[in-house]
């Protein structure tokens, strides 16, 4: 009887302390989004779509990473950078702490044991990857004819936004001061944007509005920044931490409402994201 009754004093202490103190959730865990898994189709902002260089080789932690991500919750987000064992640990970290469940293509250009890790004859693989909560469907992925200083290419899938269905591109171009290759890569990405009535395209452009590679691009598309253009580079917010804007969210036939940029410590490139409305399309 003693024992029993110490039990239910423990039980009524712990309950007491939880609300009280709060649950238990990790020091780097977004306010109110330790959620189980079935809530995450509540959770998820359904028009919201996100681009994020997340920065390789950086020593950086997939569990801040998924942290980052999950303080906004898009409904699409695209990663440049990335390794497919990062983006494996941050699916599912993004499931299991936050109860945020996401599909996940790939389009990787290397197969790189010096930016993945992994053992010699099985390394890494490494480029882009869009994670979506809606299932993508008629994944294209192709690298540019010439890459550069390192070989880049472009992700492209069709899944759902703001209810609606769009195709959605990731890219990451060219090193700065490579923009003869650049112009290249962004002619062969905006012959393979026109066709779409509604597209987003996201990314890493590595390069500022009023380049002149990025003219095919502007020609087809608006940044969801309407300050942002090439007339008016400089009214564009930097997404890096050298102050440049390389990072964008190019809308074709789809409308923003709102967007935003928030610096992160884990990136040298800022997370850059937007809410659509495809109904004013």
């Amino acid at each position: 009887m003693l024992k029993t009754g110490a039990r239910w004093l423990a039980g009524v202490v712990a309950v007491l302390c939880v609300v009280l103190v709060g649950p238990s959730v990790p020091a780097d865990a977004p306010a109110g989004r330790s959620l189980p898994a079935g809530a995450a189709r509540d959770v998820v902002a359904a028009n919201r779509v996100m681009t994020w260089n997340i920065c390789n080789p950086c020593d950086e932690s997939n569990v801040d990473r998924a942290a980052a991500i999950a303080a906004f919750a898009p409904q699409v987000v695209g990663l440049q950078e990335a390794c497919t064992r990062d983006v494996d640990r941050i699916r599912d970290d993004l499931e299991s702490r936050y109860g945020l469940v996401y599909h996940v293509e790939y389009g990787m250009v290397l197969r790189s044991w010096a930016r993945c890790g992994g053992v010699p004859w099985n390394p890494g693989g490494y480029g882009e990857a869009i994670l979506s909560a809606a299932p993508m469907t008629d994944r294209v992925h192709a690298e540019y004819p010439d890459g550069g200083s390192e070989d880049r290419g472009y992700l492209a899938v069709t899944t759902v936004v703001d209810g609606r269905p769009v195709r959605v591109f990731n890219t990451h171009l060219a090193e700065r001061r490579q923009e003869e290759v650049r112009a290249d890569q962004a002619r062969v990405l905006a012959a393979k944007v026109a066709p779409y009535e509604h597209a987003v395209v996201l990314g890493d452009f590595n390069a500022r509005a009023d380049a002149a590679e990025l003219a095919p691009l502007w020609s087809l598309a608006a940044d969801a920044d309407p300050r942002c253009r090439p007339s008016d580079a400089d009214a564009c917010e930097p997404t890096t931490d050298w102050y440049s804007r390389f990072d964008y969210v190019f809308l074709r036939g789809v409308t923003a409402l709102t967007h935003g940029v928030r610096p992160t410590p884990v990136s040298d490139h800022h997370l850059l994201h937007a809410d659509l409305d495809l109904d004013r399309a």
